[in-house]
């Protein structure tokens, strides 16, 4: 059977780098460029506000969480927000369910008759 879908160029793998698919000689670059065109001067005051906008993210998300497991009730204390992804969502259902239907089979075990032997 042939695939009508091409196979994946080498150059177009995907690689678990530090940040965003930057590796280190990207920040690096990225970095020069700020201290280009910002100027040393405002560079460690622009890093701060930057900093300070992650923390406000960060406590705006985990705020949010804690809302939405508030908000759910019990049962849902151990709520992550990945796990609300479809695709994580529908593949925890189908592994329950599979896992569901492996318990019941075991339970069953087919008994053969000593008569028949």
């Amino acid at each position: 059977m042939v695939s009508a879908l091409p196979r994946p160029s080498p150059w177009m793998r995907v690689s678990k780098t530090m940040f965003f698919d930057f590796g280190a000689g990207e920040i690096f670059g990225l970095a020069l460029l700020a201290i280009i065109l910002v100027g040393p001067d405002r560079l460690p005051g622009l890093a701060v506000d930057a900093a300070k906008l992650v923390k406000k993210i960060k406590a705006l998300s985990q705020s949010a969480t804690a809302e939405l497991r508030q908000n759910l009730g019990p049962g849902f204390e151990d709520l992550q927000p990945s796990d609300l992804h479809p695709k994580k969502f529908i593949q925890k259902h189908i592994s329950n369910a599979l896992e569901d239907d492996e318990a019941q089979a075991a339970k069953f075990k087919a008994k053969i008759d000593p008569d028949l032997l």
